[in-house]
């Protein structure tokens, strides 16, 4: 298996707990974090290294991810593993599978890339590379069976893991916040270095606009990249947690997100948000104009409509950000309609993930 970045290996962390109850002698190898760890995995190189957006980035890392994804390759076609499954970090897992595929070894694709947002000729390079694609939401599988890719929807295993009633009261006593009385805002600038840098400094400006009596800010920030949020407090009033972005989801009344697993996450928990985005300005330009869908964020693009706002690139600034947010809080009966519609999204999405992944895994594995 491979995993990049905390949201891989969330997902992969909890992939691994279903593969396990159907397989308990499993034994599991490759690139991974805390969560495939804790599932007993074995990494060969930190999951760490993947943790890159942007072409950019890609540049600056690219002798390295592509000396790792030579020496990991290698090593799988000698040790011959009944299957290896890439988890979502396309680019560097598509020339892996393909490679591996080419050797004879049966290759699984964990969250189909957005071809139905952008890049759709991706659809040729998932061809190649995937055996079989394990997808996340229910419209995902006929686009890979129209092009002759197999496919099955397993439902989103956050949609699992997270309670449908939020434990708000638990959360809030765990994080050593006041049950009643203050409103809580949780800023989720990402988990990589460059959303840190791009993303952080607005969602902070942000909670200075929006500080009043009776409001708490809290950040979730990667474990590692604390140092990188420090000095952008600047005095800022904001409670820097050590990861714990689901408890801060849980305790929140309101959520500053960056685009990303993260938005889906705080639909999970039922929480109004404003999705944000900044990037590399090479980036940005590369990739403006090329998008299929007039959203970015997961849950406007799951309601194929714009529940919640979203600022992204030069919008995202601390004061459109702040008003947004001011909106939300002030407006009761569009954030009672935004938890029926982010219910009925839980629903949709929950489908033993874990269960119904094993499955069509077990398909593809000798008898």
């Amino acid at each position: 298996m491979v995993a990049g970045e905390a949201s891989g290996d969330l997902l992969a962390g909890l992939l691994l707990q279903g593969l396990r109850a159907r397989w308990p002698a499993l034994t599991a190898q490759g690139i991974g974090g805390p969560k495939m760890l804790a599932q007993g995995f074995e990494t060969w190189w930190p999951h760490g290294k993947l943790s890159i957006f942007g072409y950019v980035d890609a540049l600056l890392n690219l002798r390295e991810l592509l000396f790792i994804r030579k020496q990991l390759g290698s090593r799988l076609i000698a040790d011959r593993p009944d299957l290896f499954i890439g988890v979502d970090a396309p680019d560097f897992n598509f020339g892996l599978e393909a490679r591996l595929r080419a050797a004879g070894i049966r290759t699984v694709h964990f969250v189909c890339p957005s071809i139905w947002a952008w890049r759709p000729e991706r659809i040729e390079t998932i061809r190649r590379a995937a055996d079989h694609v394990l997808c996340l939401f229910p419209f995902e599988p006929e686009i890979l069976h129209r092009a002759g890719i197999g496919a099955s929807y397993v439902g989103h295993p956050l949609a699992d893991a997270i309670p449908m009633e939020p434990p708000r009261a638990a959360a809030r006593e765990a994080l050593g916040l006041a049950e009643e009385g203050d409103t809580v805002i949780a800023l989720l600038p990402g988990s990589r270095r460059s959303e840190i840098q791009h993303i952080a400094p607005a969602l902070i400006g942000a909670a200075r606009l929006l500080a009043r009596p009776g409001r708490r800010f809290v950040m979730p920030v990667v474990p590692g990249l604390r140092g990188l949020v420090e000095p952008l407090l600047q005095g800022a009033d904001i409670r820097l947690l050590d990861g714990q972005s689901h408890a801060a989801l849980a305790a929140c009344d309101l959520t500053l997100v960056a685009s990303g697993t993260a938005t889906l996450e705080a639909a999970l928990f039922k929480r109004p948000m404003v999705i944000a985005y900044r990037m590399n300005a090479l980036n940005w330009w590369r990739m403006k104009g090329r998008g299929l869908l007039p959203w970015v964020g997961l849950p406007n693009i799951l309601a194929r409509e714009f529940l919640v706002p979203e600022l992204i690139q030069n919008d995202c600034t601390p004061e459109r950000l702040a008003a947004e947010a001011e909106a939300l809080l002030a407006d009761v009966p569009r954030r009672a309609a935004l938890h029926a519609r982010f219910t009925q999204l839980h629903e949709l999405l929950r489908q033993d993930t874990a269960q119904r992944a094993a499955d069509a895994i077990a398909e593809l594995l000798p008898a």
